[in-house]
């Protein structure tokens, strides 16, 4: 592998490079690639060639070893004190990793007029999310299982291709569904709280927490980035709920606990988060 990775990587151009870790169709592949290019960034051994445009990706990266359905058909993660329910526990979270290193990614590749202390926001935000994906396919492989074993969704993937402007990228990736993963993981941790003694459920609660506590901080990078967009386009901040009502229709009040003291971390004013949730922060 390691010589088809010095041929793909040699040039070191930002922008393809970019291309071509979003297109890789192999995980262990993709994350050594990765490494390498972020090694290479942070010493300042890259060039960036703004002659090309972007590219709409058809399909996401995942696909040629994941099966993809519809996000209402996705395997239910229920007996959370069986290795059958922590497995397709992990899965899921595995699957939503692998895309959030794709999503980092796709905003740098894509967003080139924004600088480069926008690439390192989220160059940093893409190195996360390789960790956390190898520190959940572990607790999978200790299990007997591997990422592409479940089917899975590829609505993430089809947010970051509906979204190819700064100000709605920003709004709808780290703003929304980051976001509301805020919430959802104390939901989860609840669920796992009776269990707790058991060793692999002690292994993902500690996961959850590393995820949780980082993921604060990719959403606050989402938010300045999001206020960036709107002083540059002429517009207000409250924008956010027009253009999550655009692309996730009634999705405000939401319909569980939200996390107030992780979304504060993360930037949400309190007028924000009341407008947001049903009971009051």
């Amino acid at each position: 592998m390691s010589g088809i990775r010095h041929d793909i990587m040699a040039p070191m151009e930002l922008y393809s490079t970019l291309e071509t870790l979003l297109t890789n169709s192999d995980p262990r592949e993709k994350i050594a690639l990765f490494g390498d290019f972020y090694a290479a960034y942070n010493r300042g051994e890259i060039t960036r060639d703004m002659s090309a445009s972007p590219v709409v990706f058809e399909h996401p990266s995942y696909r040629d070893f994941c099966t993809v359905i519809d996000p209402k058909e996705v395997p239910r993660r229920t007996k959370l004190n069986t290795s059958h329910g922590q497995t397709l526990l992990l899965h899921a979270i595995a699957h939503i990793e692998y895309s959030a290193i794709d999503l980092a990614l796709d905003a740098v590749y894509r967003f080139r007029e924004c600088g480069e202390v926008f690439e390192r926001d989220w160059l940093v935000v893409a190195e996360d999310e390789v960790r956390h994906f190898e520190m959940i396919e572990g607790l999978l492989k200790e299990l007997g299982s591997y990422y592409g074993e479940y089917p899975v969704h590829d609505a993430l993937f089809e947010a970051s291709m509906r979204t190819l402007d700064l100000l709605e990228r920003m709004a709808v990736v780290p703003r929304y569904l980051e976001a509301n993963g805020l919430d959802a993981t104390p939901q989860i941790l609840t669920k796992l709280h009776p269990y707790r003694h058991e060793a692999m459920i002690a292994k993902i609660i500690a996961a959850l927490y590393v995820i949780l506590d980082e993921e604060i901080d990719h959403v606050r990078k989402g938010d300045r980035w999001f206020e960036y967009a709107c002083a540059h386009s002429g517009k207000e901040t409250s924008s956010y709920f027009e253009i999550i009502e655009k692309h996730y229709p009634n999705s405000f009040p939401r319909k569980i606990n939200i996390n107030c003291a992780a979304r504060k971390m993360a930037g949400f004013g309190k007028d924000e988060l009341n407008r947001i949730s049903f009971t009051k922060c």
